[in-house]
C-alpha cells in the first residue's frame, strides 16, 4: 500500500514590525511567529504625487525587503498603515504641535485607514501585496479633549496622530474591520496565509474592505 505523500512543513511566520499593537493582534489571534524588527530607515517620505494606496504597499515592501537579509528563509509579514483625510495623507506626527493640527483636520470629518499588507515566502517567490481599507467618523472634538489627549502621549508613533483603542467614544466604524485601524487588519492576513498552508487558529473577525495590489508583483 502506497503511503501519501508527507506535507511540507509550513514555513516559519516572521513579522517584520516594530509595533507592539501589530506583535499584541497577531499574537491574540493564535498565530505562532517570530519578530524580526525592520531597521527606522526602512520608512522613508512619501514620494511626490504617489497615490496613498501605491505609498502603503511600498512602505510595506520595503520593511519586508530591509528584513530579508537577517533571516535564512521564511514567510515574512509586514505592514504599514496611513491615514487618508481629505486628499491628504496623514503620517505619524513629528511633533505636538503637528499632532494637533492633524486631530484638528480629522475631527467632524471622514478618513479612511488604510494598511498595505506584504507577505513574502522567502526565498524564492515574489512578495504578495494587498491592501485593506477602512472607513471612520471623527466627532467633533473639542478642543480641551484635544489636548487632554495630547498630554497623555497617546498619540506618539501613531498614524493620524490617534489610536482607534485610545478613545473609541471620539469615531464611528463606519466600514472596514477595527483589527485594520489598530494596524493588522487580521482578516486580511489569515486569507493571505491561507494560500501558504497556515489556518487561523482562532476565528476572525468579518472581512475589511480588500483592495489587491494593481501591480503584478
Amino acid at each position: 500500500m502506497e503511503q501519501s505523500p508527507e506535507k511540507s512543513p509550513c514555513p516559519e511566520l516572521i513579522l517584520a514590525s516594530n509595533s507592539p499593537r501589530r506583535r499584541e493582534l497577531l499574537a491574540t489571534a493564535g498565530y505562532a511567529f517570530r519578530v524580526v524588527p525592520p531597521d527606522p530607515d526602512a520608512e522613508d517620505a512619501q514620494g511626490s504625487g504617489e497615490p496613498p494606496q501605491e505609498m502603503a504597499l511600498r512602505l510595506a515592501r520595503q520593511k519586508a525587503e530591509n528584513v530579508a537579509p537577517k533571516i535564512a528563509h521564511g514567510l515574512i509579514l509586514s505592514c504599514d498603515t496611513i491615514v487618508v483625510c481629505r486628499g491628504q495623507v496623514l503620517g505619524k506626527p513629528v511633533d505636538r504641535n503637528h499632532a494637533r493640527r492633524i486631530l484638528q483636520l480629522l475631527r467632524g470629518n471622514r478618513h479612511e485607514v488604510m494598511t498595505g499588507v506584504c507577505l513574502w515566502n522567502y526565498p524564492g517567490t515574489k512578495p504578495q501585496l494587498c491592501t485593506a481599507v477602512s472607513v471612520l467618523l471623527m466627532h467633533d472634538i473639542p478642543d480641551q479633549a484635544i489636548e487632554e489627549y495630547l498630554d497623555s502621549r497617546l498619540w506618539e508613533g501613531k498614524a493620524g496622530a490617534f489610536g482607534y483603542q485610545d478613545r473609541l467614544d471620539w469615531l464611528t466604524l463606519l466600514e472596514g474591520s477595527e483589527s485594520n485601524v489598530v494596524g493588522l487588519p487580521l482578516d486580511l492576513v489569515a486569507e493571505m496565509l491561507r494560500c501558504h498552508g497556515i489556518e487561523p487558529p482562532t476565528e476572525i473577525e468579518p472581512s475589511s474592505k480588500i483592495q489587491p495590489s494593481s501591480k503584478d508583483e
